[in-house]
């Protein structure tokens, strides 16, 4: 007599688990880095200045009269808010029905629309986009990004260049080079000498794996006696300067052919309008949410970060 077996047999329950993977990358590294500040216009400004240069002119004769200082206006900047936003729009027979890894089909949706909005606002802070007011019609406001902004301290290839105009003009990329230490210490002493305090050195991820192969004056092995496993160090995840020490950050949004040496207290993303949802209209069996957040970076001072541009980070 065959035998009854699973192939044939009726009425096997699935065996599905109760949970959903997902592995892409949620971390937005930049902004959480930087502050939080309040924008009130969708032109959100701020004011730089700077002291007059040191020097060793500075002597008055005995009983003079008092000498003015040089008095100079501040500079006015500015940038605008970027509204992004994502829709989702569930049919009430599937946020009803019994469904794997979530209860509520609306509520996954939004959760990971919100995460999307994160990783594009970090993408796009990052990218070499300059401002651009909009229209009232077809064209949407959009923020100038971080790369828009670094001019004093950079380093470039071939034909490269900074933004004409600050937060306005894009760079213009040069051809690539290889990415040594040597390019990372001349900007880093560039911030220094203009003011700055490094003390995130931001790069993607073929860059962090480069910087770890940096040769520099550490130690890459411990030494092991007896019989125990023995480490290799084959990351380097401080970087220290001669003007202090920056963290090496991998971020999975950034080009990767740009090396970032930031101060992160020297940058803000400004909310017009913080994370929000917006229930639409309903236009039958369904229910439409809209996430939304309005906002722009707040560079407070360019001179206070640098870069290395152009880069080819092969090993």
């Amino acid at each position: 007599m065959a035998i009854y077996n699973a192939h044939t047999a009726i009425g096997q329950r699935e065996d599905l688990i109760d949970v959903i993977y997902n592995i892409s990358p949620t971390e937005t590294p930049f902004m959480s880095s930087i502050g939080k500040t309040k924008a009130t216009a969708v032109y959100h400004e701020w004011q730089t200045d700077s002291l007059d240069a040191a020097t060793t002119a500075n002597a008055a004769v005995e009983g003079a009269d008092a000498s003015d200082a040089t008095l100079s206006p501040t500079t006015r900047l500015g940038n605008y808010t970027q509204i992004l936003q994502k829709t989702i729009k569930v049919s009430g027979t599937l946020d009803t029905v019994n469904k794997a890894g979530r209860k509520s089909e609306k509520a996954y949706q939004l959760a990971k629309a919100s995460q999307e909005i994160k990783r594009d606002l970090e993408t796009i802070m990052l990218s070499n986009q300059g401002r651009d007011a909009g229209s009232s019609n077809s064209t949407p406001r959009k923020m100038a990004s971080l790369l828009s902004w670094i001019k004093t301290n950079t380093d470039a290839g071939s034909g490269g260049a900074d933004p004409t105009t600050i937060g306005v003009s894009t760079r213009t990329d040069g051809t690539q080079r290889t990415f040594t230490e040597t390019l990372l210490k001349t900007v880093v002493a560039e911030v220094f000498n203009a003011g700055g305090t490094p003390s995130v050195l931001m790069v993607g991820a073929l860059g962090k794996q480069k910087v770890s192969s940096f040769a520099g004056i550490g130690a890459t092995r411990f030494n092991v006696t007896g019989a125990k496993p023995s480490t290799i160090i084959g990351a380097a995840d401080i970087y220290v300067s001669d003007f202090g020490n920056m963290s090496v950050v991998p971020n999975r949004f950034m080009r990767a052919r740009d090396a970032l040496i930031l101060d992160p207290e020297y940058a803000a993303v400004a909310y017009l309008r913080p994370f929000q949802t917006n229930e639409l209209a309903k236009a039958g069996d369904s229910d439409k949410t809209q996430i939304l957040v309005e906002c722009t970076l707040e560079v407070k001072n360019e001179a206070a970060h640098g870069g290395v541009f152009d880069l080819n980070m092969a090993l």
